[in-house]
């Protein structure tokens, strides 16, 4: 418990400390979040206070890969990867990038963890089982299938971050909840860097969401949740990988995001407006104005990831293995209806005729 503990703490404490600073500076470091009529919020707020899960991240990734010997090369791989993204994430912050660049970015980081996590075994590439002219067909649809997932998830991560709390509070619950699971399923996990290292940077998360719980002092901005999305990914490939989780489990953790985010993104489409841009109509958006607050929708969506899907995930462990997948459908139906019923991806004036009449 101990070799746990100490890095756990060291990066709460580093995580505020830098929030706490981008949050003193942030005028004039020119991280100042002005609103508009896309935002979610009513006054001049500093941002990239995601730096603070950065430094923090970074600190104890090192920290635990130094204390290894020999040391893991594929851990410094991946530190450096998170630290590419971390880095496009804040200029984007302060300068806004275009699309092309950020997403080649994110291919690249994605496209780099898949080679540096190595080839999949049969088990975890089920497409690799469908032979055809004696090659097996899926030995490169499946990590296609698998960097494609990653792109959208550092993207639906990023668009979700758009109220106070939500993605911080997000992140916390997948990674306690994916490490808990180790723990319990195998508990020798408990020592590996990558186990300590999830813990470690939902340690980090939690000092900055004391700066960014409704009302927020300091927003995520791109640095930290690309960043946070990014290892999201790498901590859920490894945990699979090494045998600890599967993916059923991971994609149950994550189901309140994708649902919201996906189902916004296809009504957006089906309406041909132009989804790449900025909007409020996702369905978290929705519920903090019809709710008067960010606070409320944030505590829901704990609730809904504590209460509901946490217990489905815990059946797709060791106990209840061949109930995975129907344990997916059960945590995906309710949530997809729940926010088509909330408005996800309604056209925004439709948003306004019907707060009007709220």
């Amino acid at each position: 418990m101990v070799e746990w503990v100490l890095p756990a703490i060291v990066a709460v404490v580093v995580s505020w400390t830098v929030t706490a600073w981008v949050c003193s500076q942030a005028e004039h470091l020119r991280l100042v979040d002005a609103p508009n009529h896309r935002s979610s919020h009513v006054q001049p707020t500093p941002r990239s206070g995601g730096l603070g899960i950065v430094s923090a991240g970074l600190v104890s990734g090192g920290w635990l890969v130094l204390e290894q010997a020999p040391v893991d090369a594929r851990l410094c791989v991946v530190i450096a990867l998170s630290l590419l993204i971390a880095v496009v994430g804040l200029w984007d912050d302060i300068r806004p990038l275009s699309a092309t660049v950020r997403f080649g970015v994110q291919v690249a980081v994605c496209g780099g963890l898949l080679v540096v996590l190595g080839d999949m075994t049969p088990a975890l590439n089920p497409l690799s089982l469908t032979e055809k002219e004696g090659v097996a067909f899926g030995a490169w649809i499946f990590p296609a299938l698998l960097l494609l997932a990653g792109v959208w998830w550092i993207n639906l991560f990023n668009f979700m971050d758009g109220i106070d709390g939500l993605a911080g509070q997000q992140a916390v619950f997948m990674l306690v909840a994916a490490a808990v699971g180790v723990a319990i399923g195998h508990p020798e996990a408990m020592s590996h860097p990558v186990w300590l290292w999830m813990l470690c940077l939902a340690a980090a998360t939690v000092g900055f969401l004391f700066l960014n719980w409704p009302p927020a002092r300091i927003f995520m901005g791109d640095v930290g949740s690309t960043y946070l999305a990014f290892m999201i990914v790498f901590f859920s490939l490894a945990s699979v990988f090494a045998g600890w989780l599967s993916y059923p489990v991971w994609l149950i953790l994550a189901a309140l995001f994708v649902t919201d985010a996906t189902v916004t993104l296809v009504r957006r489409m089906v309406q041909g407006e132009r989804w790449h841009e900025a909007h409020r109509t996702h369905a978290y958006q929705r519920l903090a104005r019809r709710l008067g607050g960010h606070r409320p929708v944030t505590f829901l969506a704990a609730g809904i990831n504590i209460f509901w899907l946490a217990p489905l995930a815990w059946v797709c462990l060791d106990y209840r293995p061949a109930w995975e997948w129907w344990m997916v459908g059960l945590a995906y139906a309710p949530l997809v209806s729940g926010v088509v019923f909330a408005g996800a991806g309604r056209r925004e004036q439709d948003n306004r005729s019907s707060q009007e009449t709220a």
